[in-house]
């Protein structure tokens, strides 16, 4: 597990590549040609990421990283500077300043970086802010790579002049909107701000989160805004990174045309480490608005980074928690029982860092039991120290994990990026491979007697509502600070905020024409290599040689539709146990042989499909897919486990009804399907069910998984030949059975539309769902309206929803629509959050946008759909994920082999006719089943003013299905 310190994100992209546990036998360069120096600049060579690396006069860090292996390239700009360079009384400003960096730009022109994404077939810009570092991102096509640069140079150097008090006004509707859906419509979304004031003195830079304080916010001025850019945006405060397939020559001459004229700033140094010191034992506790379960957490002070002592905490973590042998997971969830799991982490920064604790208990479940299991495995840790074995095991793991972060190029630009903004050294990660390699046994008891054994710590304890009696003795009540919702209290937003006259900043040549493209890339569709077993096992491969690793997924027909409707939750449950030990292994034999292998596996049921997909380095193949047949046909079905599991079960259904988007899609589900259709279940069951479930029932279930209804997708470093061999022995093991796949009938669309209520009182946003049936995968007009959905809601920042409900009102964080589809069915959905008290409104609109959508839409709009779609087919296949996916849309979801081609053909042949006949047919607003999760008292008698009567209050119906 890893505990960001990075909780303010643009987008669902992951933020922040921690500093990483990593181990490798040696280090492996990464799909990277031999390395030169740039005109005598500095070449890294024998790295796991070769790099060169170069500064401009104007104090700019440059780090270029070349790799061949797809016709793409990432930019990452990171810009030294973060929250912890906020002053008190100004909080959450870098986060601000990082979504207003997206906007306008004297010669980028409106919606700046986000539509010229749309237009090269970007992967969409994005952007996160941390205490440390804010960085903008994202891959490109490598023709519009000087496009790229251009316009990041325009941003840093052109920007601040087209930022207006009405910008600054309408962008801190949008912070707020994402405090609201991340923080506080969210259960434990204030336990991270808590635990840093605990930690941190009011002086610390560390003391508040990243997202900071909307009373912050809402005092911020547009002199503010210009001084904080004044102050540390400037490019020596900055590093470039370029990591994919480009020219590094050509590419060094554009970095010095569109950065090298941008002044020089202020000098900043790097800051200093400041680690936090406690006076004694803190301890806090919050009843949780959200929360249905109590939730412990504990934080030691400990170490930045960077610090010699970072690895070997980090590993502490892993051998405290991960796994059956781990000291606290052995205690706290097989022994105890008081937590269905445990995990720790390093919160590091560049100046400073916790070792965190955390576990969730049970329903009603009293924290004072977790804190004394905790402390027994600890107890237990220091009696039996560190396994040499063990340890060993965890190396092995981190090499594996390793590459999955390295998988893309961006993975690998962000991590360039960030050391080098921290440190000054973009090749930190072989450092910390270097220290993993050398760890000890006694480095993790040396560490945990440092900073944890006797040293005081935080604790904050956060509880459902009315259940204060659950937290920890002796807790005091901790400041949370909540913004009030009122109707019609928020200032309204100007549309054309970013319509002004503004002063031009000048340059040495005309920045307004913008660079044309290179050399079209030359896209070659993945080779794919198809198999059959004896025993009916289809498999299909794709050789992927970028890292030493090879991903597989074992798709078998049945999933939820397998389950008995009296008894849901049957495949959920069999998921869940499957890697619990085999017949020859105990559940911690079976762990540690995969941990061993650098492999990991992961098992669950979707409602068509059970899967197994897993990674594992390449030279354990074999022996990985071995220990899957084995989990298959030779289960264990420990009782012991099997109660865990249960208990662990119903805590996550327990826990779900405290999610508002997980409650969405549950109503969304039951008014689709109707109460009696096994799909309209809660995927995990209910409480009753999953008590009922035995043994026996779960091996009825895995009996009717049969591998002639089964498809194997492997893509790595290993051949067909290979791949095939190291088959014979499922093949041998694994017997088809004739099963029968229920068969069923695809949803209706409703005759008119109704309005679902899932009440939460008091809640700060309402979560909208609106839905309809739509079309199966395989459908011919699947991937038709997938690309007629580009400019309604598929887009992200290019998108129609998005410029409305969030550009242009400050309605909400994001809004999207899709097309989604199975073998069997499928469906059109837009999903959002809003803030609670534009409820009616952000619905209204949204109904006008999909209502107006096909009848306006335009040449234009086609246009700018074609060159996003097709541009960005050059990053179709970067990944062994997106290698998997073409796979699985060929095996599962019955697509012909040559999709991919007829794909293309249909993004070109796209006309605004079609997509005008598309959005008629298949979105319709008058037959739609509308869900919104928030506060049915101030918000349900409103909504009737959409026209579709009064809504319909669903909570008992959900716990009456979910009884």
């Amino acid at each position: 597990m890893t505990h960001p310190i990075v909780p303010a994100v643009r987008s669902t992209l992951a933020k922040s590549l921690l500093a990483i546990a990593l181990g490798l036998s040696a280090p492996l360069a990464l799909a990277a040609e031999p390395t030169t120096a740039l005109h005598g600049d500095v070449a890294s060579a024998g790295t796991l990421v070769p790099v060169q690396t170069f500064t401009l006069d104007n104090g700019l860090e440059v780090v270029f990283h070349i790799d061949r292996s797809d016709p793409v390239a990432a930019v990452v700009l990171a810009v030294h500077v973060g929250s912890a360079r906020e002053t008190p009384g100004r909080t959450g400003f870098a986060h601000m300043f990082e979504h207003l960096f997206f906007l306008d730009s004297e010669n980028l022109g409106p919606g700046g970086l986000d539509r010229m994404s749309a237009r090269v077939g970007g992967s969409g810009a994005n952007g996160s802010t941390s205490h440390d570092v804010t960085d903008y991102l994202q891959t490109v096509p490598n023709d519009a790579l000087e496009k790229m640069l251009w316009a990041e140079a325009d941003k840093l150097g052109w920007f601040i002049n087209t930022v207006t008090d009405a910008v600054v006004e309408k962008e801190k509707q949008v912070v707020k909107n994402e405090k609201r859906q991340s923080v506080d419509n969210r259960p434990y979304g204030h336990a991270y701000a808590v635990m840093l004031d605990a930690l941190y003195p009011k002086d610390h830079p560390y003391n508040w989160a990243v997202i900071g304080s909307l009373a912050d916010l809402d005092a911020a001025t547009l002199d503010d805004v210009q001084a904080f850019y004044r102050r540390w945006y400037s490019p020596n405060n900055a590093t470039l990174v370029i990591a994919g397939d480009f020219d590094p020559a050509q590419a060094r001459a554009w970095v010095e045309k569109y950065f090298g004229e941008i002044p020089r700033g202020s000098e900043t140094e790097r800051a200093a480490p400041r680690p936090a010191a406690l006076a004694g034992d803190v301890r806090l506790m919050h009843e949780d608005n959200y929360a249905k379960l109590p939730e412990l957490s504990l934080a030691w002070p400990a170490v930045e980074e960077s610090h010699p002592d970072a690895v070997a905490l980090e590993t502490l973590a892993r051998y405290l928690t991960d796994g059956k042998e781990a000291p606290l997971n052995a205690v706290v969830v097989d022994e105890k029982r008081v937590a269905p799991s445990v995990d720790a982490g390093l919160m590091g920064g560049q100046i400073a860092g916790a070792f965190l604790v955390r576990a969730r208990g049970f329903d009603g479940g009293s924290l004072d039991e977790v804190r004394s299991a905790i402390e027994d495995g600890f107890a237990r840790f220091e009696a039996q120290g560190v396994d040499a074995d063990a340890l060993q095991r965890i190396k092995t793991s981190s090499e594996a994990e390793l590459y999955g972060e390295l998988d893309s190029v961006l993975g690998k630009g962000r991590q360039l990026a960030h050391a080098n903004a921290t440190t000054g050294d973009p090749t930190q990660i072989d450092r910390r491979l270097a220290q993993l390699q050398a760890l000890t046994p006694a480095d993790l008891e040396r560490v945990y007697q440092r900073y944890i054994k006797g040293h005081y710590s935080v604790a904050t304890s956060f509880v459902p509502k009315g259940q204060p009696q659950l937290a920890l003795s002796d807790s005091r009540v901790a400041t949370v600070v909540e913004e009030p919702i009122v109707e019609g209290a928020e200032a309204a937003i100007d549309a054309r905020a970013g319509d002004t006259v503004y002063a031009r900043t000048p340059s040495s040549f005309d920045r307004t024409v913008e660079p044309g493209y290179g050399k079209a890339p030359v896209i070659v569709p993945p080779t794919v290599w198809n198999a059959r077993l004896a025993n009916g096992l289809q498999v299909s491969g794709i050789e992927h040689d970028e890292t030493p690793m090879v991903r597989f997924e074992l798709s078998i027909d049945g999933g939820r539709l397998l389950d008995d409707p009296a008894t849901p939750g049957a495949a959920a449950l069999t998921a869940r146990m499957l890697d619990r030990g085999t017949a020859r292994r105990t559940p911690a034999e079976l762990e540690n042989a995969f941990k061993a292998l650098g492999a990991g596996v992961n098992v669950r049921a979707d409602g068509e499909r059970f899967l197994v997909s897993g990674s594992t380095l390449a030279r354990n193949f074999a022996d990985t897919i071995d220990l899957v047949g084995e989990m298959l046909v030779e289960p264990r079905w420990d009782a012991q486990e099997l109660e865990l599991a249960k208990a662990a079960t119903v805590s996550d259904i327990q826990g779900a009804r405290a999610q508002p988007t997980a409650l969405a899609s549950r109503v969304y589900a039951l008014v689709n399907y109707g109460p009696d259709h096994i799909l309209s279940r809660n995927a995990l069951g209910t409480e009753r069910s999953v008590a009922a479930l035995d043994a026996d029932d779960l091996a009825g279930y895995l009996r009717q998984l049969s591998p002639d209804h089964a498809r194997l997708r492997i893509v790595g470093d290993v051949d067909q030949a290979a791949a095939m061999a190291a088959l014979a022995g499922l093949d041998a093991r694994w017997a088809a059975r004739p099963v029968e796949i229920p068969e069923w009938t695809a949803p209706a669309r409703p005759d008119h539309t109704t309005v679902y209520v899932y009440d939460v009182p008091k809640a700060a946003q309402s979560v909208l769902l609106f839905g309809q049936p739509a079309m199966r995968r395989a459908d011919p007009d699947f991937f038709a309206a997938r690309v007629a959905n580009y400019r309604l809601g598929g887009g992200g920042f290019a998108s129609r929803l998005t410029q409305e409900l969030r550009e242009g009102k400050g309605y909400t964080y994001g809004i999207n629509s899709s097309f989604g589809g199975t073998r069997r069915d499928g469906s059109f959905t837009v999903s959002s959050s809003v803030r609670s008290n534009v409820t009616l409104e952000a619905a209204t609109l949204a109904r006008d946008v999909m209502r107006d959508y096909g009848a306006s839409f335009t040449a234009e709009d086609l246009e700018v759909t074609r060159s996003a779609m097709g541009k960005s087919r050059a990053r179709e296949f970067e990944t062994t994920g997106a290698k998997l996916a073409v796979l699985e849309a060929i095996g599962d979801f019955g697509l012909p082999a040559n999709y991919l081609a007829a794909d293309a053909r249909t993004i070109e042949g796209m006309s605004v006719e079609r997509v005008r006949t598309l959005a008629d047919r298949w979105i319709d607003t008058d037959a739609m089943r509308i869900v919104v999760v928030g506060d049915a008292a101030s918000q349900a008698e409103r909504l009737e003013a959409l026209g579709y009567g009064a809504p319909v209050i669903v909570n008992e119906a959900v716990s009456e299905a979910d009884r």
